[in-house]
């Protein structure tokens, strides 16, 4: 019950996040790769064993190549991502990457993203996390369409679905803003479809999350006692789960850590805006969504 009595103070948590969340983005703007923008990318292996990238840079620089970014991958690779090339310019690029000629690389992968193709993967991801969120509302609406009154007191099937897409809401903000800051202030991370695909998986892992505590509120609503409120229900329904909660979030965390520090450079950004969009997802199913629910009954019947 302390966390439906204390609502009110989860509610001021969360809003201050997504409000500092959204200046994140409005202030800093998103650093998009080039799957949204276009331009190349190049990756390529050193056979004789990973180079600096200092140095690398240092003959990179040498060239009118405008902003890119490079980064290591695999025991001895690289991935440079820059702006479209003509093929003088790329011939550049491989003899720098080769520390003009003195070491031996491997030409793993060039590909050329024309912006075009990046304003059309921009629009499809915007369509997919859009379409993902409907489905989730009908599918909730249609699941929960059976759920029982409690007296006087009626909360319909579709509010269960508007809740658990506000506090997907939340779950998506958060994990954006925090990645923003952090590329613009420390570490050159970039939007591009991994971060679409993380985002994607957040929205599966926290709306599974939600309804299972959503279920346990439809269970003890069956099973409730004459006089037992909708408060107590779903106090009850929260401290009934929040222990399965926690723990699976946690045995994913783990997974998660693991993968950022000893996977490779490009699943790095993935694992991480993986990890918080599941903490920030076990918040909002226990200290948002279910409360969420009491505070819109209490409104209704007030109505």
């Amino acid at each position: 019950m302390f966390i439906v009595k204390y609502r009110k103070i989860f509610y001021t948590l969360s809003t201050i996040l997504v409000a500092v969340s959204i200046f994140a983005m409005f202030f800093f703007g998103f650093n998009f790769s080039i799957d949204f923008t276009g331009g190349a990318i190049t990756e390529i292996n050193y056979p004789a064993g990973r180079v600096e990238l200092n140095t690398v840079k240092e003959k990179l620089n040498t060239l009118e190549l405008g902003e890119y970014t490079i980064q290591n991958t695999g025991d001895a690779g690289v991935i440079l991502r820059t702006k479209d090339l003509t093929e003088d310019e790329r011939l550049a690029i491989m003899n720098a990457l080769t520390l003009d000629g003195t070491i031996q690389i491997e030409q793993k992968r060039f590909n050329s993203i024309g912006p075009v193709i990046g304003d059309e993967l921009k629009s499809k991801a915007l369509f997919a996390i859009f379409f993902v969120s409907l489905a989730i509302v009908l599918f909730i609406a249609f699941a929960f369409r059976k759920v029982s009154d409690l007296g006087s007191e009626k909360i319909s099937s579709w509010k269960y679905g508007i809740v658990a897409i506000f506090s997907l809401i939340h779950d998506i903000i958060i994990p954006t803003g925090i990645f923003v800051f952090l590329g613009s202030l420390f570490i050159d991370y970039q939007i591009d479809v991994l971060f679409v695909t993380a985002l994607l998986t957040i929205l599966g892992f926290s709306v599974h999350d939600t309804i299972v505590v959503f279920d346990r509120v439809r269970e003890n609503l069956k099973n409730s006692v004459k006089g037992e409120n909708f408060e107590n229900i779903v106090g009850k329904s929260i401290s009934q789960t929040i222990g399965r909660s926690i723990n699976t979030s946690l045995t994913t965390i783990i997974t998660l850590t693991f993968l950022y520090f000893f996977g490779g450079e490009t699943t790095k950004q993935f694992a991480l805006v993986l990890s918080i969009g599941i903490i920030f997802g076990t918040y909002s199913s226990i200290f948002l969504a279910a409360p969420l629910l009491v505070t819109w009954q209490k409104i209704s019947n007030k109505a």
